[in-house]
């Protein structure tokens, strides 16, 4: 029996707005991020879910309100959803951290599971938590479609894991999971199959 997860990045934040690595930092959303929250709401009330789950940081729990509010549902928080933690680069953007240490800038755009940001969580454990999160969740609504909310590193590391795509090429292969838009996971006896990306809801 196959089970539906429908994966949504919160909306924007301040320091996505910047272009600022937001971690495990809980940030707020913007006035955009809140109107995608909404435009999310919109969407999944169109086509309704029997459980919505989020990571514990604030901009994914703001973005499962509007969905929750439509529906009558109240959100499951689950923590190995939280995004993953960026060590030295939070709240810092790319171009900063490369000014400072250009060498490991380097070496993170070639393989960034193998050379992760300075104090980071390895990516190979981000990844593993981020997919047994989707698999009790699965586990949990067994032929339901339920929506997950979380964020853009941590989708895609836990999507490669789950798809059998090697680690490293995340950020090649899913360059971005954009902000209040939906992807189509199906889960069927401990096997995933990717049907939809980035869909919009506004």
């Amino acid at each position: 029996m196959s089970t539906t997860l429908l994966l949504a990045r919160h909306g924007q934040s301040v320091w996505h707005a910047e272009n600022r690595y937001a971690g495990v930092s809980d940030i707020p959303l913007t006035e955009t991020g809140r109107a995608q929250a909404e435009a999310l709401g919109r969407w999944v009330e169109a086509r309704p879910v029997a459980a919505v789950w989020t990571s514990p940081l604030s901009r994914a729990v703001e973005t499962a309100e509007p969905v929750c509010r439509a529906l009558g549902l109240a959100a499951h928080r689950d923590a190995g959803l939280r995004e993953c933690d960026f060590g030295v680069a939070e709240g810092r953007t790319f171009a900063e951290f490369a000014a400072e240490e250009p060498e490991r800038a380097a070496a993170y755009r070639v393989d960034p599971v193998a050379h992760p940001f300075p104090a980071a969580e390895d990516p190979r454990a981000a990844a593993a938590r981020g997919a047994e999160a989707l698999q009790r969740i699965t586990g949990a609504h067994p032929g339901a479609r339920v929506l997950v909310v979380a964020h853009n590193s941590l989708l895609r590391l836990a999507l490669c894991a789950l798809l059998s795509i090697p680690l490293r090429e995340y950020r090649r292969v899913f360059p971005a999971l954009r902000n209040g838009a939906v992807s189509e996971l199906v889960m069927d006896g401990g096997t995933a199959g990717l049907l939809t990306l980035n869909v919009p809801c506004a």
